[in-house]
């Protein structure tokens, strides 16, 4: 499938306006200024995921937060880091340092608040927004190599997956993930369908953004 360039843009507004949002509440959180970024995102087929991940990541270890979704639109959004760097983050975040006896449980327990907050920020966005209903599970911590992140789930191949370069800057430290969000079939084209909605009037046509997408 491929995207129009209004709805590449949309998309990207939208993820930006979520992870906004997951930034000021986590700056609140650790009293430290922190800044999320989407610099692009991408559209993926299902066979296309695994060597994308791959290449990005070249082979790193990675840690993974998972929350799914489900309503106007179902699927399952991901948050995921090179174990480096997630460790690095929690280390910012809690001031644990590595060689900690404790770290790896406040690591999942960190990175679990921390990919709930984003994930729920993105999620929350496209719903709000597009005015969909979205219900959401408890989030869950996976850590493993590309291959076994992709085996412990079932992606079926008329799926459709939707990647967010991420990128944490904390106290000048730069760290880079993902966020995966996979739709199951027919989801993603009810939310390219709410999107097209939005655009319905003339109006909003006219101005080239729908009012209630704009923020400053």
């Amino acid at each position: 499938m491929n995207l129009t360039v209004d709805q590449i843009d949309i998309l990207q507004e939208l993820v930006n306006i979520g992870v906004g949002r997951a930034a000021g509440v986590l700056n609140e959180m650790i009293g430290s200024p922190i800044c999320l970024r989407i610099p692009y995102i991408k559209l993926l087929s299902p066979p296309e995921l695994r060597p994308e991940l791959k290449k990005r990541f070249n082979g790193d270890l990675l840690s993974t937060v998972r929350l799914n979704f489900s309503g106007a639109f179902s699927g399952t959004a991901e948050l995921i880091f090179p174990t480096e760097s997630a460790s690095t983050l929690v280390e910012v975040l809690t001031d644990e340092v590595v060689g900690t006896p404790d770290l790896d449980s406040v690591k999942i327990g960190t990175l679990l608040e921390v990919g709930n907050i984003v994930l729920n920020g993105v999620m929350g966005s496209l719903s709000n927004m597009l005015a969909q209903h979205l219900e959401y599970s408890l989030p869950t911590y996976v850590e493993g190599m590309v291959d076994r992140l992709l085996m412990s789930k079932e992606l079926d191949a008329n799926a459709s997956v939707f990647l967010a370069h991420t990128r944490f800057t904390i106290e000048q430290l730069q760290i880079a993930g993902d966020i995966i969000l996979i739709f199951k079939v027919g989801s993603f084209d009810a939310m390219l369908k709410a999107i097209e909605l939005a655009f319905e009037s003339d109006d909003e046509r006219d101005s080239g953004c729908p009012e209630r997408f704009r923020y400053s």
